[in-house]
């Protein structure tokens, strides 16, 4: 696609990441301010009339409308409603697949500060996207070259 990509795993402040290294599951408190950060970028890119790819973990359809609409998303504390005019156009890929398969990833991972036996707390957590929320699921048993054909299938087709 040609486009700007941010891990949000970058942008995970030292505490997060020291929690995670420690096996302590991240909470809302832990994750709201990250969620700001990773908006704020998105944001920016936007106004730069630059599109985006960020790999973010977002969990809950809170942290997604935060990722939308910034720190309002909070504060407004209203019961969800499509908005008319969100801050930003995101197209959320949910990659679905069991956590065996996701296990065995994580396994093969090294270097990171999220350790496999946070797996299940994160699987605890999914609040799976929906109507009204602008996404698509893919399956993660699909090759690698299948899932990228679909997501920019998905992309090129608005």
């Amino acid at each position: 696609l040609g486009w700007k990509f941010y891990d949000a795993d970058d942008y995970h402040p030292l505490e997060n990441k020291k929690k995670m290294a420690e096996k302590i599951p991240l909470n809302d408190e832990d994750r709201i301010p990250w969620l700001c950060t990773l908006h704020d970028i998105l944001r920016r890119e936007d106004l730069s009339r630059h599109n985006a790819v960020l790999a973010c973990s977002a969990l809950k359809k809170m942290y997604r409308r935060v990722l939308v609409n910034g720190a309002s998303a909070i504060e407004s504390n209203q019961p969800e409603q499509p908005r008319e005019n969100p801050a930003l156009k995101i197209l959320f890929v949910h990659l679905d697949g069991p956590m065996n398969i996701i296990a065995e990833r994580l396994e093969k991972r090294r270097g990171h500060f999220m350790p496999p036996e946070l797996l299940k707390s994160q699987f605890d957590t999914l609040e799976p996207p929906s109507p009204p929320e602008n996404f698509i699921t893919v399956s993660l048993e699909k090759s690698l070259p299948e899932i990228v054909l679909e997501i920019e299938s998905a992309i090129l087709q608005g």
